[in-house]
């Protein structure tokens, strides 16, 4: 049986010929290549799904959404399923965390931040924690697995396969957006979803193979059996006139309660760690509180799906809404603080429907003739929100217009995300993503960096004698630090110029008299270049690509040449290599 190397080292030799003989270039193989991931990612999203409703017919004797799967249960196993799903997907985390790993087993980091190898026991384990999770009814979503696992399957391709670090990322990025597509029905968001949030840019050269990938795994989709879009949307309204302004207000409240959402989630994550307990007992911990609400809301097992679809389409009281809402929001903070593996981008979907359900029926109470149907504003209120959650609008207006279909939904949809996102970024430019926290982090050094100047720098200038120090003066701090200049100061401390070392080394060699030698005698002025506080690191760089000393002296300005210390290399190389090395991670 051939060893796993061989094998590496036929398929890349098939790759290449490949290439070579149907002319194809790096770029347009690459798109070959998206295609099958998104083919594979595909089907590693309906083999989780398939999974889930195995596993849900073997528990309760049938299969479909989890708040119906709740509503068959006697009290008492609504109460105990999500405790027990909790402690063996703790169980499993802890199996998970004592497998070595070389890489992390994050997608997103692997992409942004790393090669794109992704570990396979790691991220199986994980996976199968998330399983054991949604089926117990966690309230969490099933999509971080489902993209986990198109992922890795990318990246067992282009391990396969020989890719070089950047492809794989690459290839790895196209799998993450089979795995959105394929959960959502939404190709072009899911394309934007990887460039927008995971890649942080829109480029053609990556753009092209992550679409091509979406595509392939939405027809994909389409062809096997079961399967049917995540939500049902109805027909949007004409939206004309005055009505407008609701959707922008609807877009201010959802900029201000997704950073509080997101606090929330933090707040319930710090408070489990401080119990100290292990982790399957903490996760048991968190599917018992969830099975406590359950059993007076059954609707807060799942990732939302069936509630979102009945707010839609089904007329709600409000006082309903806003009571599923608030023990929907309490159960998903328990889910996810307790350290549970899932996604939040199914329940955030759900938060922002009824939010807008919720303002819709207001608005419809008190001007019933100048507003829409309260299910419009909940379309609306999905992407405002997972706008301001994700700070990724354009994937959020992409996602609801391609489940909508409808243009009638563009303008109030565009006007209410792009709101929101402004006023989420201006509250604290939290995201429900670390990749992209970590990103604006990284843009906003890199701004800072570019903007360094030296006054940021400047440290003491410890070898300083004025014109008249005598020789023995000058000798003695030659001595006493191992440089090269020593700086030469007038009596109102104006750099005049410096003594070298060479200089006095030669005069002690060639036993010159240097009784009665001052400074003066032995200054070379203009010698160094100087720097000025307001000097940018490019200048300060270039005075030091003609100078091979350690450091070059500050003064206040040419016209005022006060010394107000030295700016050292090794301070100016090391802000240029965390900028260059900002830099390259994000390219």
């Amino acid at each position: 049986m051939p060893s796993s190397s061989t094998v590496r080292s036929t398929l890349l030799r098939y790759r290449i010929r490949l290439q070579r003989l149907f002319h194809f270039s790096e770029s347009h193989s690459m798109l070959l290549w998206a295609a099958v991931v998104g083919f594979l990612g595909a089907l590693a999203t309906v083999l989780f799904r398939e999974c889930i409703y195995g596993l849900q017919q073997l528990l309760t004797g049938h299969s479909g959404s989890f708040v119906a799967m709740a509503k068959s249960l006697p009290w008492s196993m609504r109460l105990l399923l999500p405790a027990a799903g909790g402690l063996l997907a703790g169980a499993i985390l802890v199996l998970a965390k004592r497998v070595p790993s070389s890489a992390t087993s994050d997608y997103m980091e692997a992409v942004a931040i790393g090669d794109g190898n992704i570990p396979v026991r790691q991220s199986l384990l994980r996976s199968l924690s998330s399983l054991a999770t949604v089926v117990s009814g966690g309230s969490i979503g099933r999509e971080g697995p489902m993209v986990q696992l198109a992922a890795l399957a990318a990246s067992l391709v282009g391990r396969f396969t020989h890719f070089s670090p950047a492809r794989l990322r690459l290839l790895v990025a196209c799998g993450a957006a089979a795995g959105i597509t394929s959960a959502y029905n939404a190709p072009i968001a899911g394309a934007f979803f990887v460039t927008e949030i995971v890649l942080g840019a829109i480029v053609m050269e990556s753009f092209g193979p992550v679409v091509v990938a979406s595509v392939v795994a939405n027809i994909t989709m389409r062809e096997l059996p079961g399967y049917h879009p995540a939500y049902e949307m109805p027909p949007f309204p004409p939206v004309a006139g005055i009505e407008i302004l609701w959707f922008v207000l609807l877009g201010i409240m959802a900029g201000i309660a997704a950073p509080q959402f997101l606090r929330l989630l933090a707040f319930s994550k710090h408070m489990f760690t401080r119990t100290a307990l292990p982790l399957p007992l903490r996760l048991g911990l968190g599917g018992l509180l969830v099975g406590l609400i359950s059993v007076w809301m059954p609707e807060v097992w799942g990732n939302g799906y069936s509630v979102v679809n009945s707010l839609l389409h089904t007329p709600w009281l409000w006082w309903s809404v806003l009571l599923v809402l608030v023990l929907k929001v309490l159960a998903t903070a328990i889910t996810t603080g307790s350290g549970a593996v899932g996604g939040i981008f199914t329940p955030t979907l759900f938060v922002g429907a009824a939010i807008g359900y919720l303002f819709g029926q207001l608005l419809h109470i008190v001007l019933p003739d100048l507003t829409s149907a309260p299910f419009a504003y909940a379309m609306v209120g999905m992407g405002a929100f997972l706008a301001a959650a994700t700070s990724a609008p354009l994937m959020a207006i992409l996602m609801i217009f391609e489940m909508t279909l409808s243009y009638q939904v563009v303008l109030p949809l565009m006007l209410s995300c792009v709101v929101a996102y402004f006023i989420a970024r201006s509250i604290n430019g939290a995201s429900m993503y670390d990749i992209t926290i970590k990103r604006n982090r990284d843009a906003q050094e890199r701004v800072r960096l570019r903007g360094i100047h030296m006054n940021e720098l400047i440290r003491p200038a410890d070898t300083v004698l004025p014109l008249t120090a005598p020789f023995a003066e000058i000798s003695g701090l030659f001595l006493k630090y191992p440089v090269k200049y020593i700086y030469i100061v007038d009596q109102r401390n104006r750099y005049c110029g410096v003594v070298a070392l060479q200089d006095i080394t030669s005069c002690l060699l060639a036993k010159s008299e240097t009784q009665g030698k001052v400074a003066a005698d032995f200054i070379r002025r203009e010698f160094l270049h100087v720097v000025t506080p307001e000097m940018s690191l490019g200048d300060a760089l270039q005075s030091f690509l003609d100078h091979q000393g350690e450091r070059l002296p500050v003064v206040r300005s040419h016209e005022d040449p006060e010394l107000l210390g030295a700016v050292y290399k090794t301070s100016l190389l090391d802000a240029y290599f965390r900028l260059d090395r900002s830099q390259e991670l994000h390219a």
